[in-house]
């Protein structure tokens, strides 16, 4: 029973693993937005190094590489992605300083105070902002920064249906003055925090999404997994549109102290 499972699982991470890596990006975001945070980051040389934790396929990892001469390790669970990124940082002829490596945010394969940066949008809720902001410090140098995307509430209150969805979703979803705050005691001084743009989920994230799904669908017609996955991405999209003047993605950036 225990294999069979195991099975269903992994069967139903492929499928997720699949779908997401048709589109550019596996969360919202965009070119923009990664170098406006990138804009907060100063001393970056060509001895620097990111760590990129989280990567997907690298939609933002290139962008990196493009506005920076750091070189750049990149972490992500899924293999495939990886694969994806490693054949982009080839394309672009960024091979010798962009690296994709398997493996898990939750037990990094690095070295106290290695980088000078670490990256991560639309991957931290993973394993918890407070959690990641937490572990991820000793991997910084002393004034080193750290910059990442989290879902956050731009008000006090709002609706009860998106609320008690994003709750059930992500319970540690919070307002931003609560993110800074949680920044702030984990050790680092934030620096800049700024809500990322509608066009970072619409034209970025759910309209690319439109023609994924339906080539999923046409694939996996009959399969209950992928119809309910493509059915649950669906739903996310139209709370989106209903409710985004209350909560979105935050990027925070912060130094080390």
């Amino acid at each position: 029973m225990n294999d069979e499972n195991k099975s269903i699982h992994e069967f139903e991470m492929n499928l997720i693993c699949e779908y997401f890596s048709s589109i550019e990006r596996q969360g919202p975001g965009s070119k923009e937005v990664t170098v406006k945070a990138l804009s907060f980051i100063d001393n970056l040389t060509n001895k620097s190094k990111i760590a990129d934790i989280g990567c997907g396929t690298g939609g933002q990892t290139m962008v990196l590489a493009q506005n920076t001469k750091a070189k750049i390790t990149a972490i992500d669970l899924f293999p495939f992605f990886i694969d994806l990124l490693n054949e982009k940082a080839q394309k672009l002829n960024f091979q010798n300083r962009v690296k994709g490596n398997v493996g898990s945010m939750e037990n990094l394969p690095f070295r106290e105070e290695e980088f000078d940066v670490i990256w991560s949008e639309g991957a931290i809720y993973n394993i918890g902002f407070e959690r990641g902001i937490n572990e991820w410090r000793k991997f910084l140098k002393k004034g080193g920064f750290i910059a990442v995307t989290e879902a956050s509430w731009f008000t006090e209150t709002r609706p009860a249906e998106i609320d008690t969805f994003w709750n059930e979703a992500y319970p540690e979803i919070d307002t931003i003055a609560n993110k800074v705050a949680q920044m702030q005691k984990a050790g680092y001084v934030p620096i800049a925090s700024f809500i990322l743009p509608e066009n970072c989920w619409i034209e970025n994230f759910y309209t690319q999404q439109i023609e994924a799904q339906k080539v999923f669908l046409e694939k996996y017609a009959g399969n209950k997994t992928a119809e309910n996955f493509v059915a649950y991405q669906r739903h996310e999209a139209q709370l989106y549109y209903k409710y985004k003047e209350f909560y979105g993605y935050v990027f925070y950036v912060g130094k080390k102290v």
